[in-house]
């Protein structure tokens, strides 16, 4: 078992770092949080002072941070002045495509291997270890990242060179914001229709309108297997970080002048939605605005 610098401990980073410890690693966990900081511990991790202490000696970093200027920050900071060379830097953070190669570059100029690891799953899954990590990085960084992050997961998947994870990540999750909003639009329908919502859920279901968004996230409630809608569209996947998908898919559209519509008028109504309130709210609770 290996030293392994766990950095950013909020709803998803706090199962994963439990994981990697539960797995028999020695964590150093630091997050900005103190209450954070104290459940990492409760889960058998260490506490660490600063981000640069939490990755001396370590052979492995794992950051799960907000966004690309944060990371920039962290690594340029605390990183690359304290991590011994060869450490192996796994970023698991949903960023822009352009930061997350950068600072890969800047990573092998100091000596160090980086990956960009982010995660497809949510908080239950970031808890019970079952997340789908999409990964980009040169095959030697892979190899070194992948025991980690088989630790916290159920699929590691190379997707290419760096840069390739995130933009795997911000094209699944266009096209979940999309087929989410499209779910939501067909139950809506199909009410105003007067049909039983259980009943065209076990006919789509088994149907070509199939989708995750149906079958393992229905967003109506006593629909299918529990989700959000269950509990009042709290849990799960915020709106707000929804959103924040649909900006980078965007973003990054825009500089390989990609046509994406459907993308465009999802981000455009998940703005509404959050601008109205629901940042927090489970992005499957859109189907609220469309009833």
């Amino acid at each position: 078992m290996a030293r392994v610098a766990f950095i950013g401990l909020g709803n998803m980073g706090g199962g994963m770092a439990a994981n990697l410890a539960k797995a028999g690693h020695d964590v150093r966990a630091y997050d900005l949080v103190p209450e954070a900081l104290q459940k990492a511990e409760a889960a058998g991790c260490l506490a660490a002072p600063s981000a640069g202490e939490a990755v001396k000696g370590a052979e492995a970093v794992v950051t799960m941070l907000p966004a690309g200027r944060h990371v920039e920050t962290v690594y340029a900071d605390q990183l690359f002045p304290n991590a011994d060379p060869g450490t192996v830097l796994i970023d698991c953070s949903t960023i822009d495509v352009a930061t997350a190669r950068r600072v890969a570059e800047a990573a092998q100029a100091k000596g160090l291997l980086a990956v960009d690891a982010p995660v497809s799953g949510g908080i239950a899954a970031a808890n019970a270890g079952s997340l789908t990590f999409m990964v980009g990085g040169t095959d030697q960084a892979f190899d070194l990242a992948e025991p980690y992050l088989a630790a916290m997961g159920k699929a590691v998947i190379h997707a290419g060179a760096s840069g390739a994870g995130q933009a795997a990540k911000i094209c699944n999750n266009m096209l979940l914001g999309a087929e989410m909003i499209a779910t939501c639009e067909a139950f809506a329908l199909a009410e105003k229709l007067g049909l039983d919502l259980q009943k065209f859920y076990d006919i789509a279901s088994v149907s070509s309108g199939q989708s995750w968004s149906m079958t393992s996230y229905c967003p109506v409630p006593g629909v299918g297997p529990e989700t959000p809608a269950d509990r009042d569209y709290q849990g799960g996947f915020a709106a707000g970080l929804m959103l924040k998908d649909l900006r980078l898919a965007m973003e990054a559209a825009a500089s390989v002048h990609a046509d994406t519509p459907m993308g465009k008028r999802a981000a455009q109504l998940y703005e509404a939605f959050v601008e109205a309130g629901n940042a927090a709210t489970d992005f499957s609770g859109i189907i609220r605005t469309l009833k």
